[in-house]
């Protein structure tokens, strides 16, 4: 089976309620159950929560505010910092009210440890505060706590679903590459990066098909995270430093700007000189989870949203944002008003 086919495969299991086991087949689901408890173990947890990073940013900045609610697990939380400016959280709200010179309010509730599965909950918290765009950022837990792909997908689809039914654009940062863990020791290591793509692929499909784009997130723990560990890796080795909180801001901010419709003029368009282009969704999806800070969005060509092969999709590699300076979020629109 292609590796595009085995993504529709996992992606109509989940709308469709069926197991998805056999997208690796249930010898290597046994090997990852099993490998998975030793590599939790040699990860383990840190003593702290991470700061929250709910509030205001972009003092002095006009209003309407731009509200972005930011859901998910540990990656989404900032798990292992110190300093609520070194969160995902933080750079993000801070990224986007430079580059959109707009004030912005931000609502963290990313839960350590999450599983898809506790995204209905999430959901449910930032229902009312009215976002204008939801980013979230899941599947690792997934992955390592054996939930069935099928499942996760499934979860995740229905996330998506009411968010975008509810007026809010959604951004969903797909699984990262788990193969270049350090802790994570073979056969695991293999497994988790098969299994870790083929569910990022699958992710991609069904955030497309609810209404979403996708970014996929494979720097957050690939390669340019294996070149230099010491740096993106916090003191676990398992989830990002500082440095590699804001290395993901800077693949979300550009494609959390275009959610918005808030993106330069220049990008509106596909640019084939970078490598975009309109194509099926389940082909750009496998590409997607191989080459990190891929966006994806539906589209239509020729004035149908569909082909041969299903839903078209523009498939982006937006460029990166240089480094905003990231500030700790005030308590209240009021006094970012007073101090602007």
């Amino acid at each position: 089976m292609g590796k595009a086919a085995a993504a529709r495969k996992l992606a109509s299991a989940a709308a469709y309620g069926g197991g998805g086991l056999s997208v690796l087949g249930a010898g290597l689901y046994g090997v990852l159950t099993f490998e998975a408890k030793a590599a939790r173990k040699a990860i383990g947890r840190l003593d702290r929560e991470p700061p929250d990073s709910t509030g205001w940013y972009g003092r002095g900045r006009p209003g309407p505010a731009i509200k972005i609610a930011l859901l998910g697990d540990s990656s989404a939380a900032g798990y292992g910092v110190e300093r609520v400016e070194d969160t995902p959280g933080a750079h993000l709200a801070s990224g986007v009210a430079a580059e959109a010179d707009r004030r912005v309010y931000l609502r963290h509730v990313a839960v350590v440890g999450a599983k898809s599965t506790q995204l209905e909950t999430q959901v449910d918290r930032i229902l009312p505060m009215q976002a204008d765009v939801a980013v979230i950022l899941v599947g690792a837990n997934d992955v390592t706590h054996k939930l069935l792909p099928s499942q996760s997908v499934r979860y995740l689809g229905e996330a998506v679903r009411r968010l975008v039914e509810a007026g809010t654009a959604v951004l969903v940062g797909t699984c990262p590459d788990l193969g270049t863990i350090r802790p994570i020791a073979p056969p695991l290591k293999q497994v988790a990066r098969e299994w870790s793509r083929r569910l990022a692929a699958a992710q991609a499909i069904t955030v497309v098909d609810a209404g979403g784009r996708s970014i996929s997130l494979g720097s957050i723990l690939g390669p340019e995270f294996d070149a230099a560990p010491a740096l993106f890796f916090g003191p676990d080795q398992f989830h990002p430093s500082a440095d590699g909180y804001r290395s993901l801001a800077g693949v979300l901010i550009p494609s959390t700007l275009a959610a918005l419709g808030l993106g330069p003029d220049e990008a509106a368009a596909p640019d084939p000189q970078r490598g975009e282009r309109v194509m099926p969704v389940a082909a750009a999806a496998v590409r997607a989870a191989r080459n990190p800070g891929t966006e994806l969005d539906g589209t239509e060509l020729g004035g149908s949203q569909k082909g041969l092969r299903g839903r078209w999709v523009e498939l982006r590699h937006r460029r990166r944002q240089p480094s905003a300076e990231t500030t700790s979020p005030e308590t209240s629109e009021v006094s970012v008003s007073r101090q602007g």
